[in-house]
């Protein structure tokens, strides 16, 4: 594929000093810290995509009308770029989160980016920054794409300008001290999405309107929240902002349908990685009670959660004011943690990608 725009660069002149930059990415931690270039294209009716441009890192000027503040009209994605043994950066299916942010802008009325664009706006920002790469263990570059109404207007119909930006973040490892499972509050008051919704798009408002539910689950003393559907409370969907996956003791692995649910790119990519290890994959609807009771007879032997952050998550137990269910042993199962290797090797060039999967960066 060949671009359509031509990026404009405007190298920082300040940058972050290397030693600085060294001690950061000694220890990352997640979203605190930001590279030293940034990304931004305009969209116009007139223009169309337009003014992609590379250049330092720093503050958006925002109208206090600026639309994005009082409608939510916005779209993001997230991606890591990894470092590997040899030096090279890589990015983990990129088209991918080209293809899904078209989709999450077609649903909430956003102009549609070609992927091309899309593609090259990550690679020209993560080739110019690639000194913030990390290297060593499971460390990477995060990177964050995102879309917003930036027209200063406050009638309510789509924007006539759109910004279009992309940010860098190194990031550590999600298990700095090992894989350890999270518990899991059942929400029973608050759903995430509805047939007809946005629960399929990435846009921030399926984000904010989870965070009330977070905080149930923390008061609970749990890791994470996990959401039913909206219309019979039955079945079982996603976390916060992550997929859901169900191990059986015959092999068969089953994660919820899609319609409601994010489509995530880990999720997929766990899917086709368990197939080829030889299991039985099935998307189907799973309900609450057949999680509750499967994992009490054993049926039930792991459950795990998986995203970008954290690729591969197990879960340990599902805790509701019914009581707590334990995931198997309530430790990291085989199941789940063979497929975590698998993958991570994949995406450092441990292993070979027989998928074409990785994307080289530079």
């Amino acid at each position: 594929m060949t671009a359509s725009l031509e990026f404009r660069k405007q190298l920082n002149e300040s940058p972050v000093p290397a030693a600085r930059r060294a001690e950061i990415l000694a220890d990352p931690g997640f979203g605190k810290y930001f590279s030293d270039h940034m990304v931004t294209v305009t969209w116009t009716p007139e223009q169309g995509w337009h003014d992609a441009t590379l250049k330092p890192y720093g503050p958006l000027t925002i109208d206090p009308a600026t639309a994005v503040l009082h409608y939510a009209q916005e779209i993001f994605e997230g991606l890591k770029a990894y470092r590997r043994e040899d030096g090279s950066i890589w990015t983990f299916r990129p088209e991918a989160n080209a293809a899904r942010f078209q989709r999450s802008a077609h649903r909430m009325a956003l102009p549609e980016l070609p992927a091309e664009d899309f593609l090259t706006a990550l690679d020209t920002l993560v080739s110019v920054d690639r000194d913030w790469v990390p290297a060593g263990g499971e460390t990477s570059l995060y990177v964050r794409p995102f879309m917003f109404a930036s027209e200063v207007f406050l009638g309510v119909r789509a924007a006539r300008e759109v910004t279009f930006s992309v940010i860098a973040s190194p990031a550590g490892a999600y298990f700095s001290k090992g894989v350890k499972p999270v518990s899991i509050w059942l929400s029973q008051e608050y759903t995430r999405a509805a047939v007809g919704g946005t629960g399929a798009a990435k846009c921030g408002g399926n984000y904010a309107g989870s965070l009330l539910a977070q905080q149930e689950a923390s008061e609970h003393g749990c890791d994470q929240v996990v959401f039913l559907d909206a219309v019979e409370h039955r079945w079982v969907e996603e976390l916060g902002g992550m997929n859901l996956y169900f191990v059986y003791d015959d092999g068969q692995i089953v994660t919820p349908e899609l319609g409601t649910i994010l489509e995530g790119i880990t999720r997929h990519a766990v899917q086709v990685i368990a197939s080829d290890m030889g299991h039985k994959v099935e998307e189907r609807r799973i309900s609450i009670d057949e999680w509750r009771d499967s994992a009490h007879s054993g049926r039930i032997t792991e459950v795990f959660a998986c995203g970008t952050a954290a690729v591969l998550t197990p879960v340990g137990s599902l805790r509701s004011p019914e009581g707590e269910v334990v995931m198997g042993d309530g430790g990291a199962g085989p199941v789940t943690m063979a497929i975590r290797e698998k993958l991570l090797d994949i995406q450092y060039g441990r292993a070979e990608d027989g998928y074409g999967w990785m994307h080289k960066v530079c």
